[in-house]
């Protein structure tokens, strides 16, 4: 790793970066915005899974949220609790799409996990009465999914593709 200017994140960093995910921070810059006479620092960030895409957004003052990758020994602790985690409260139907959403805004990996478990178990119920998971859950299943492997895979180090397995053998259950 770089040595850090005055932002959280160094270059060569995985952070997660609000509703896009895991990205690697492959700079930081300086720039001046708009009219704006001072410079101001940005990090220049590569989502992980997406080639060719750049995203620069300011070191301070940002409105998404920026946090570091869960730690070898907090994705352990995180898998080792999956059990534990609820599942998302969703009292009916025209709130399910809003509080995938919300869930996903958070880029609290509990919440994945716990919007994971609800549609699980909702793709379970359906397919138990002969019907498929919809269209919207189906995406939002896909993408909470998507986050959160890609977020474990960094201190795994493992491909993203093989954490599903990998926290199947680790807790012993059936997949999804």
């Amino acid at each position: 790793m770089e040595e850090r200017m005055s932002g959280l994140f160094g270059k060569g960093e995985y952070i997660v970066y609000g509703t896009t995910g895991v990205c690697l921070v492959t700079d930081i810059t300086t720039m001046s915005a708009g009219n704006l006479a001072q410079e101001r620092e940005y990090y220049v960030l590569e989502p992980v899974g997406v080639k060719g895409n750049r995203i620069m957004t300011p070191v301070e003052g940002n409105k998404s949220i920026l946090r570091p990758v869960l730690s070898k020994e907090e994705a352990y602790c995180l898998i080792d609790e999956i059990g534990e985690v609820d599942e998302l409260g969703i009292l009916d139907d025209r709130q399910r799409e809003s509080r995938y959403k919300e869930a996903l805004k958070t880029c609290d990996c509990r919440q994945w996990v716990g919007m994971i478990k609800t549609l699980y178990f909702r793709k379970k119920d359906r397919m138990s009465r002969g019907k498929r998971l919809t269209e919207v859950d189906e995406r939002y299943l896909k993408k909470a999914k998507e986050n959160l492997y890609r977020e474990l895979s960094i201190p795994l180090k493992i491909p993203a593709e093989e954490v599903e397995h990998f926290i199947m053998e680790r807790i012993g259950g059936e997949r999804s």
